[in-house]
């Protein structure tokens, strides 16, 4: 992996790590995908038949296997809160890139969104009070930060290649 991104539901993870992927000629993968394809079904599917326990079992080994891929990796919101999946994201010399975002930039970002249903069920202060309890998770797990509020995903791109290159 050249990066990880994290960062709470409608920060743009997917977007712009398929535009990063694209621009730095390698693969993107959604940890949610490879969830979906290992277990033949969809999330709510796992859910239903085999509970968040396993669901969560799941997406643990998919990032744990996903680590020696080549290219960009985009993780689910909650992917980080884990304690397992907390340790790995730690521990990786993976960068680990935040991409925070205000709770208003959120509800805006997915207001058209009816695959989050959980965004409209909690509103403005349901999704302020759990992002900032996840808050604190994302910053120990991250090795760069970027608010991305104010910038167009192209722009949010621009920022990470060049925290990359420090690092690098």
């Amino acid at each position: 992996m050249r990066a990880i991104l994290v960062g709470f539901m409608g920060s743009g993870k997917t977007t712009v790590g398929r535009l990063l992927a694209n621009q730095i000629q390698v693969p993107y993968h959604d940890l949610d995908d490879v969830v979906i394809n290992r277990a033949g079904k969809s999330i709510q599917q796992i859910f239903d038949d085999e509970g968040e326990a396993m669901f969560r079992m799941l997406e643990h080994d998919a990032l744990m296997n996903s680590l020696g891929d080549a290219g960009i990796l985009g993780t689910g919101g909650g992917t980080p809160i884990q304690p397992a999946n907390f340790e790995l994201l730690c521990q990786t010399t993976v960068p680990v890139i935040l991409l925070d975002v205000l709770p208003e930039t959120i509800l805006t970002q997915l207001k058209n969104d009816h695959d989050r249903p959980l965004a409209k069920k909690l509103g403005l202060e349901g999704l302020v009070e759990l992002k900032r309890q996840r808050d604190d998770r994302y910053r120990q797990v991250s090795d760069i930060r970027i608010a991305t509020d104010h910038l167009t995903p192209e722009q949010v791109v621009n920022e990470i290649r060049q925290a990359l290159s420090v690092l690098n």
